[in-house]
């Protein structure tokens, strides 16, 4: 089972973590089923950018975008060359780190 290595983020997990997956989950299911709350305003049906995260390694071993995931990302808060929607990234084997950014265009936040 893949390990997914979440740097340090002030308000989802100050200190980091690290959590198992099995291949073919999200990068969002992942998170949010270990108690990490990232955003996911839409529910994870790629129509806003607020699960954005940055995959720091292991980003080759992901899936392929889709055109909507890359037309949503043009709109992703600190949007870096290798940034997915953690809605759509679906874990293979390969273990990742990623980065949760700072910020995300969602004004208001609601618990799910």
């Amino acid at each position: 089972m893949p390990v997914i290595k979440i740097l340090p983020h002030p308000e989802y997990c100050p200190n980091g973590a690290e959590v198992k997956a099995p291949a073919g989950t999200s990068i969002c299911e992942a998170l949010l089923d270990n108690g990490i709350e990232i955003e996911h305003a839409c529910d994870m049906s790629c129509a806003c950018t607020t699960c954005h995260i940055i995959v720091r390694e292991g980003f080759a071993s992901l899936n392929e975008m889709e055109e909507g995931e890359e037309d949503l990302l043009d709109r992703a808060w600190g949007l870096e060359p290798n940034s997915r929607l953690s809605c759509q990234a679906i874990l293979e084997q390969k273990d990742l780190v990623v980065e949760i950014p700072k910020y995300s265009i969602n004004h208001a936040k609601e618990k799910h």
